[in-house]
This record gives C-alpha cells, structure tokens and sequence, in this order.
C-alpha cells in the first residue's frame, strides 16, 4: 500500500515539475535497503569519484540544492570505490576529511584533475603530495592518514553501500536508503535534481 502511494505521490510531482519520472528509467529502488544514520531526517547520500568527468559537472548543481536544503534533509557524500584504481581519490577524501581540510580542498582537488590537468585520479602517492602541499601539512601526517586503520573499515563500507544500491555508475544520489537516481538515468544534472526533491517530497508525505 505504501508504494502504491509512493508512486501516486510522484504521479502528481509530474505534472508540477519539468521532470516526468519514470519507475526504473529515471530513479528505481536500491538494490537492497541501505541503513540511515539520521533516523529523523531524509538522508541524501552522492556517490561519486573525483576522476569522473560526470561528477565534476555536477558539483555547481549540488552546490545550489544543498544551499537551500530544508531542515528535515541531510546530505553527505561516500566516495564510490567499485574498482581498484578508484582506492586512491576514496583515500583522498577520507584522509582530508580527517584531517579537517577537506571543505577547503574538495573543489580544488576536482579543479587539479579536470581544470588544471595536474593531477591523476589513480595516482595516489601524488595525492598524497598535493593534499600535504595544499593544506601546507607535513606528509607524513598525510601518508599516516591515508594509511590508517579506520581508512580500511570505510573503504569496506563504501564498497558495500554501492553494491547494496545497485548502482552501476557515478555520480549516484541515493535518496533515504531506498532509491537511487543519477544525471544518466534522469537526463541530466538539474534533473536529478528534480527527481531527488519529488522522492523527497514523497516520503515525506508518508511521515
């Protein structure tokens, strides 16, 4: 009865937004239910990798949505990691967040890849070397970081949450543990966008 619902709820959104989406064409259910960490919030979560083009094109979008992002809605970002030579940005993300400068160095990582040319996305002694020369932090420090223990429990977590979401691709934007969509499968970066805030929008009618 609740999908019943559900999917009445995202009938009415079409008719009220430029997006007309589609049950397993522009968003689908994840692969299996991924767990929330905040139980009283609807939980957006983007899959990404900072070497995909994709990703990096979306990030002025995002930018402007989590802006505006009500009160009831939390974001966070997971590194994908579903191949090997995506461990070292995975690495990267989670060492700077670690080290209390990745809201300083997360556009600028994606500029040195995609703008500046500078770094390779599979390199992973080079990013080490540019986040300990862009945060003017000891390398060791950096290499301790990428390093660590807790490192290898959320790469393993990572891994799992792609796999349960039944993505295929990146950027994914899994909405509240049960559906999934991407600017491939809505049609584009503002669409995904519009196909986030309508499952949003339902669930919540459903609260």
């Amino acid at each position: 009865m609740k999908k019943i619902f559900f999917l009445f709820c995202l009938f009415i959104f079409q008719f009220s937004h430029a997006v007309d989406p589609q049950l397993n064409v522009n968003f689908k259910p994840t692969k299996e239910k991924i767990a929330t960490e905040a139980s009283d919030k609807i939980e957006v979560v983007e899959m990404f990798w900072y070497g995909c083009g994709h990703c990096y094109s979306f990030e002025p979008e995002l930018k402007k949505w989590q802006a505006s992002l009500p009160k009831d809605v939390v974001f966070k970002k997971i590194p994908a990691v579903p191949r090997r030579d995506w461990i070292p940005m995975a690495r990267a993300y989670y060492a700077m967040e670690s080290l209390g400068v990745l809201d300083d160095l997360h556009s600028k990582i994606f500029e040195a890849i995609h703008k500046d040319k500078t770094l390779s996305p599979v390199d992973e002694a080079g990013a080490i070397k540019w986040i300990a020369s862009n945060a003017k932090l000891d390398t060791d420090k950096v290499k301790a970081a990428f390093k660590s223990f807790s490192m290898e429990a959320k790469l393993k977590k990572a891994n799992q949450m792609f796999r349960s979401a039944g993505a295929t691709g990146v950027p994914t934007l899994i909405i509240n543990g049960s559906y999934i969509t991407s600017s491939t499968m809505a049609g584009g970066p503002k669409n995904a966008i519009d196909v986030t805030n309508g499952i949003i929008d339902s669930i919540r009618s459903q609260q």
